[in-house]
């Protein structure tokens, strides 16, 4: 046997046998599903009653893998799940009933970048002083001395040790002089590419945690004239003390190169790379996301919430991967990071910016998520880091692209002296350790929460302080599992008033809910709501909690024109944490401006998440499925006047307006009402009625199965047990008096056999067994019935995007095939008479 042909045959045995993100795409030829299946089935066994091939399972994501076929124009996955979907009640059984979910891939442009935008017009700098304190360039030369630090552009690295605005840095010195530089941390940068081969990241530069999801290679080198953004944000983090550049704030951590934002990409492919070898990669420092254009309203797809999910629960040996993103640099626009769903992410550590003299950068957004901030451009300068090329440096890193990647370095000197902290322990430290900027000055909104922290939507809880947070770390005791309330979907249905008063309603949680819900102290708050407008950029919404804390959740978008309102919207609150949030949780919603664009608001629902009382008692939250929250229970809610507060609600807080959908799937998760069932609840007085139905709640008789859906799908799977049962007393009836005069026309009827040839009876009724007559048309109306009709369809595809997928039972022969095509028209023929 040839070489050559030995090589062929085990390339082709292992076809399929490893993760999709070896496999080569050619999406011009070819298709790609991503198929959800459930723990017993084979995609093996999947992939040829398709007829695809089995690409590998999609990187860390369980059940999760990727198949693909030669291209064409339908979704042949979707037809075919359909159609099994359709028949599977004529019995029996089939691979693709293991089918839980299935995705066409689609190449789409990657997000942006989160680069430096231009000044708004007439935009002035602050001035900047350059006078360097004495003492403070003593402590450089000192530190510099002690640590070996040779690197030529030391001194211009302010963000680490600032000798001119003293105090304005990350201080970070102190934690190098104990000992603590990063050591066994891994930071990912999920960018557009690293430079491997500059002699400033390579002694750091961990290739097994490397991919490039953009050319398909394991060297995510930069390849196009604009590839330097991860290269520069990978400088920030690790480089090497040597004589090349400056150092990276955790100059001995390991980073790796996760390239994706060079071309289009799939949702696949980005999942992929948010779990790439997840339990050596630590940190994924992500400086991108949707338009910061002040009009965008985008979150991820449900593999890469999946995905996202996935890392804090399986990632790092289950303590979590750490997500770092920065805010966006929509300020200018209006733009808010609660309009974007990475950084609205309970999952995700959101990061914005300060500049060299504790300014705020005309370019940072503001919001409720938004963590924590800490340095990069601004006030005439910018951060001074690594280039592409085996020796080039760079003065003009900026954005909050700059400052994502910064915090993670830090994270990083974290976890050297506390492997064990999880994602949730390193939000926490975070917060705590945080220093407010200016916390006097009225303009910047400060606010002091429960637990004694100040909170503003500018800065956050504040900058991030090195040495603050890793002597934390050191003590810090890890907090026990998340657990979580949603309250109902509380149905409103009421037209928003324009101007200052708002529309405000309230929900009032109890001690018995959040101790049956095992939930002792809240981290995060999401809100999910639907609101109709035609203008959406006119809107603002404010959370105000028990204890009188202000979350502006959504703000006004001058630059927002959309007429899609909110549609199931999640936006996130980090300014609750802390509190128990036992009491009345209350929401404002106003249509800021007077104008001849007006909106409704339909419902919403609270979701507190937090620590768990009992930790024996935590679950993991089941992965999000598309329609999480596509049904809403009818529960009434009261409408208020807008609330007074020690802080009144500030509808231009926070000059943005976009949130996300944090993955929400849960056991008992609420349902959404029609809208035609809650027309009615809302009284002349703008007070609802005080009708509710809770989730769950059935109008069954308690001996009859709910099946555990919705009282609606209740109806309908009765309803149609009802007409099968009445079509079949219908049909037996029939039979019964065809029986009776067939027997008083014909004899032969009276034999205890029936004829063996048909054409001898003349009434078209044949021996069981045969082809023809009686059995043939009994079997032709169950075909019609059990196929389903258009309506039935329909409803299949609305409930659950073919979440349950099943398939049809496949005929033995070609004769078979023909007549079950025959029986579905002639059944569809007759059950259509009958109506």
């Amino acid at each position: 046997m040839k070489p050559t042909t030995l090589v062929g045959l085990v390339v082709g045995s292992l076809a399929g046998l490893g993760t999709a993100s070896l496999q080569r795409r050619n999406f011009d030829s070819n298709d790609y599903y991503v198929l959800h299946l459930e723990r017993d089935a084979h995609p093996d066994l999947i992939a040829s009653r398709l007829g695809l091939r089995n690409e590998g399972q999609l990187g860390q994501l369980p059940g999760h893998y990727v198949f693909s076929t030669l291209k064409a124009e339908d979704d042949v996955v979707r037809r075919a799940v359909q159609e099994r979907r359709r028949k599977r009640s004529l019995g029996g059984m089939d691979v693709l009933d293991g089918v839980k979910s299935s995705h066409k891939q689609k190449l789409r442009a990657p997000m942006q970048k989160r680069i430096i935008p231009p000044a708004p017009a007439g935009y002035v700098p602050p001035k900047r002083a350059d006078k360097a304190d004495a003492k403070a360039v003593e402590k450089q030369k000192s530190v510099m001395e002690k640590l070996s630090i040779s690197d030529p552009i030391f001194n211009e690295q302010w963000h680490l040790l600032n000798t001119v605005q003293v105090g304005h840095d990350v201080n970070v010195t102190g934690v190098w002089l104990s000992g603590v530089t990063g050591k066994n941390a891994t930071v990912a940068i999920v960018d557009d590419g690293l430079d491997m081969y500059s002699n400033d990241l390579k002694p750091n530069y961990y290739a097994a945690g490397s991919w490039d999801f953009n050319d398909q290679r394991p060297e995510p080198r930069p390849t196009l004239s604009d590839d330097k953004h991860g290269t520069r944000c990978a400088g920030e983090v690790s480089a090497a003390r040597n004589d090349v550049c400056g150092v990276g704030v955790a100059y001995d951590s390991k980073i790796a190169g996760i390239r994706i934002l060079s071309k289009l990409i799939s949702d696949a492919d980005e999942a992929d790379a948010m779990n790439y070898d997840f339990q050596n990669n630590d940190i994924y420092s992500c400086s991108w996301g949707p338009p910061d254009d002040g009009k965008s309203m985008d979150a991820p797809g449900i593999l890469i919430k999946r995905a996202m999910l996935n890392g804090v629960q399986k990632g790092r040996g289950e303590k979590g991967s750490i997500y770092v993103f920065a805010s966006g640099n929509g300020a200018a626009a209006d733009d808010n990071c609660n309009f974007d769903g990475y950084t609205n992410s309970i999952y995700s550590i959101t990061v914005g910016a300060i500049d060299r003299q504790g300014v705020h950068p005309y370019y940072s957004e503001k919001c409720s998520a938004q963590l924590v901030v800490t340095y990069s451009s601004g006030s005439g300068d910018a951060i001074h880091t690594t280039d592409v090329g085996e020796n080039q440096c760079y003065n003009g890193h900026g954005g909050t692209s700059a400052a994502a990647p910064l915090a993670a370095g830090i994270f990083a000197l974290a976890l050297e002296v506390r492997p064990d902290l999880s994602w949730r322990d390193m939000q926490y430290i975070a917060l705590e350790s945080a220093v407010p900027i200016d916390p006097d000055n009225k303009d910047l909104g400060w606010q002091t929460t429960t637990i004694g922290k100040k909170f503003s939507h500018t800065f956050g809880y504040g900058k991030i302080d090195s040495y603050a947070l890793v002597e934390i770390a050191k003590t810090w005791k890890n907090v026990k599992p998340q657990a979580w309330f949603y309250s109902p979907w509380l149905h409103v249905h009421q037209e928003i008033p324009q101007g200052d008063a708002g529309l405000s309603v309230n929900f009032e949680v109890t001690k018995d809910m959040l101790k049956e819900a095992n939930l002792e102290r809240l981290e995060h708050v999401t809100v999910t709501m639907n609101v109709e407008h035609t203008r959406r950029g006119d809107l603002s919404v404010d959370l105000i909690s028990p204890n009188n804390v202000v979350s502006h959740i959504s703000a006004v978008r001058k630059m927002d024109t959309s007429n899609e309102g909110y549609d199931d919207w999640t936006f996130m609150s980090v300014v609750h944490w802390g509190e128990s949030g036992v009491g009345k949780w209350t929401l404002i919603v106003r249509d800021t401006k007077v104008n001849d664009d007006s909106g409704t608001f339909i419902d919403w629902h609270l979701k507190l998440w937090g620590e768990s009382i009992d930790a024996s008692k935590a679950t993991l939250l089941p992965m999000p499925n598309d329609d999480d929250d596509a049904n809403h229970d009818v529960t009434s809610t009261a409408t208020l006047p807008a609330a007074t507060t020690s802080l009144p609600p500030n509808p231009d807080a926070t000059n943005t307006a976009l949130p996300t959908d944090v993955p929400s799937d849960h056991p008992e998760r609420p349902t959404k009402p029609s809208k035609t069932s809650g027309d009615e609840v809302a009284t002349e007085t703008g007070t609802s009625a005080a009708e509710t139905t809770t989730p769950g709640s059935s109008w069954l008789p308690s001996f009859l199965p709910t099946f555990g859906v919705s009282s609606r799908t209740q109806a309908w799977i009765y309803g149609a047990l009802g007409l099968i049962v009445a079509f079949c007393a219908g049909l037996g009836a029939w039979f019964w008096f065809m029986r009776r005069k067939q027997r008083r026309n014909n004899p032969r009827d009276d034999y205890e056999f029936e004829p063996l040839n048909a054409d001898d009876g003349g009434d078209g009724l044949a021996a069981t067994g045969e082809k023809g007559g009686q059995k043939r048309r009994a079997g032709e109306l169950y075909d019609a019935f059990a196929g389903g009709s258009e309506d039935e369809d329909e409803h299949d595809l609305e409930r659950d995007h073919f979440n349950i997928a099943s398939d049809d039972d496949e005929s033995d022969d070609d004769e078979d095939e023909e007549e079950e095509v025959h029986n579905e028209k002639q059944g569809s023929r007759l059950l259509g008479d009958r109506r």
